[in-house]
Order: structure tokens, then C-alpha cells, then sequence
């Protein structure tokens, strides 16, 4: 009697846990199932801040040559020219530390044999250009509407010797100081949406399932949009003072019952 026993009750232990393995296997995939319902149950939503700037830096370059073919009078008549957009640039209130005369390139345009009937009227030209840096955005603005000056005293601003033209442009670098209250103020705006959309059907915002930053954009201020995808910074200098800086952030929450 005692041998049959034995068995009996190993198979009775067996069942009793093959039983429970069933039923928490069973409940493990209800939560699983339960939980990838929940995990579709989201809305996605884009907070906008924008912010409207003064520019804190103003980059003017200007650019002249003259054409000749001896290089002393050439030289002499640079430096002249040098000397006079110098001036005129201190007397609009651009201090001297503002100003780099950069350095005075000289082309030979028939430094090449094979220039033939096409060679240049003129043998050398002589190119400077001079830039100013300053924060001081309103001395530059009101001084770039006097350049008439410069052409009654003869000399004509052309394009730089590396290709920069005649003109101002301003920038905006204080991004860093008002990043974080507009990602602030964009997280709050797309949370607001995302309890609209929420009440709208009966639903209750949750976590958070993934975010964006989105792009910063600095433009000037009566530029159109620009892209709102991704997660970097885009910068566009241009010849405006003031400028609108906008960042939209792209959340998905959780909806809850």
C-alpha cells in the first residue's frame, strides 16, 4: 500500500502546480495585453513659444578696390580710402577697437602668359575691406544710412575680397538665457492641448510617452515660418534688428480612463 501511495501524490503535487503555472501564466498575459491596450491609448501634441528680440551684435563689412597700373599711386590712393570710411565710420560713433582694416590683397591680372586679347584694362587691383563688431546695434543702424558720404568722397563699397558684400548684418546670441523658459512655456502650451484633446474624449492625460524639443529658430521678425521637426538649433542672420526666436516641442501623453 504504502508503494502505491507515493506516486498518487507526486502526480496530485504535479496537477496542484501545472494549476498555478496555468493561472499565472494566464494572468501575466492579461496584464501584457492590458498594458499594450494602454500603451496605444496616446495623443500626440506641439507646444509653440515664441519670443520677439533686439539684436546684441552688428557685423558691418565694408569692401572697396582700385584698378591702376602702377602699384604706388594704387597703394597710396588705398590707404586714402582707408583713412577716409576710417573716419567717417569714428565720427558716427564707432569706437577704433570696433574696426578691423583687415589686410590689403593685390591682384595681378597678368600674372598669367596666356591672357591673351582677354587681359584686363588695368594690370593690378587692390582690394581692402574693413569690418566693424560692435553691440552696439543702433550706432551701426544709424551710421549704414549715411554711406552716402563715402560715395561723394569717391569711394564706391563693393564686394569683399573673400566674397562678403558691402552690408550689415545682425545677430542674436542670447539664446541660452531664454531657452529654458521657453521650453517651459512650450511643454505647458502642448499640455494644454493634449487636456483639450483629453476632455474632448472623456479621457485624463497620463505620463508622458516621448518628447521633442523641437528646432530653435532665430529669424527676423517678419519672417514666415520654418521647420518645427528635429532637435537642433537653426540660426538665420540676416539684416533685421529685430528678431523673433521660436521653438515648438513635440510630446505624446498617455490617455487614461
Amino acid at each position: 500500500m504504502e508503494g502505491n501511495a507515493s506516486p498518487r501524490g507526486n502526480h496530485a503535487v504535479m496537477g496542484i502546480l501545472i494549476a498555478l503555472g496555468l493561472v499565472l501564466g494566464g494572468w501575466i498575459l492579461g496584464a501584457e495585453i492590458k498594458q499594450t491596450r494602454l500603451g496605444d491609448r496616446y495623443v500626440s501634441v506641439k507646444g509653440l513659444s515664441e519670443r520677439t528680440v533686439k539684436s546684441d551684435l552688428a557685423i558691418w563689412t565694408l569692401g572697396y578696390k582700385e584698378a591702376g597700373d602702377d602699384l604706388g599711386p594704387l597703394y597710396s590712393k588705398s590707404e586714402s580710402n582707408k583713412k577716409t570710411i576710417v573716419d567717417f565710420l569714428t565720427k558716427q560713433g564707432v569706437q577704433e577697437s570696433e574696426i578691423d582694416t583687415g589686410m590689403i590683397q593685390v591682384t595681378d591680372t597678368q600674372a598669367n602668359e596666356w591672357g591673351g586679347a582677354n587681359r584686363a584694362p588695368k594690370r593690378y587691383i587692390v582690394q581692402q575691406l574693413i569690418t566693424v563688431r560692435t553691440p552696439r546695434v543702433d550706432v551701426v543702424a544709424a551710421a549704414a544710412q549715411k554711406t552716402i558720404q563715402l560715395l561723394q568722397a569717391g569711394i564706391v563699397l563693393t564686394t569683399g575680397t573673400r566674397g562678403e558684400g558691402s552690408g550689415v548684418i545682425y545677430k542674436f546670441n542670447g539664446l541660452n538665457s531664454i531657452k529654458p523658459d521657453m521650453i517651459t512655456e512650450a511643454t505647458r502650451n502642448a499640455r494644454a492641448s493634449a487636456d483639450r484633446f483629453a476632455s474632448d474624449s472623456g479621457s485624463k492625460v497620463g505620463a508622458i510617452r516621448s518628447a521633442n524639443q523641437g528646432v530653435f529658430s532665430i529669424l527676423s521678425a517678419n519672417a514666415g515660418g520654418a521647420s518645427d521637426e528635429g532637435g537642433g538649433e537653426m540660426f538665420s542672420a540676416d539684416t533685421s534688428i529685430t528678431k523673433t526666436v521660436r521653438v515648438v516641442s513635440s510630446i505624446d501623453y498617455y490617455l487614461e480612463n
